[in-house]
């Protein structure tokens, strides 16, 4: 028997270019119950959301993955609003996890990656 055989799985973000491989390989490893929450039903930004969301998965376990993004020119005219965003869904979704019973929980982030020498500020 797998050790995903009989958990319920959040992944956030799971319809991304991460999140889709991180799907494909929880149901190579046996995993039954995947929720992929969509933005356009639960935009984890907001507090309600991510209530509706835990009650409607009942997750054992939250992968996140889900960012607001929008490349380097996005980030450079709206870097606080992309930092907020971010920040506030990590930590409501932690938070509500907590208070739901989620027995673990995984949160991944990437980086962007810029050219060794480029100047600052870019």
């Amino acid at each position: 028997m797998s050790l995903w055989a009989d958990k319920r799985v959040v992944v956030t973000g799971g319809a991304g270019f991460l999140g889709s491989y991180v799907v494909k390989k929880l149901k190579e490893r046996g995993c039954k119950e995947i929720f992929v929450p969509k933005i356009e039903e639960y935009d984890l930004r907001d507090r309600d959301a991510i209530i509706r969301m835990y009650q409607d998965s009942k997750p054992d376990i939250v992968i996140h993955l889900a960012a607001v993004v929008g490349g380097i020119g996005a980030n450079r005219e709206n870097p606080g609003k992309f930092f907020y965003d971010n920040a506030i869904m990590g930590i409501q979704l932690i938070e509500y996890a907590r208070q739901f019973g989620v027995k673990k929980f995984v949160c991944i982030g990437t980086i962007c990656v810029y050219p060794k020498y480029t100047p600052v500020p870019l």
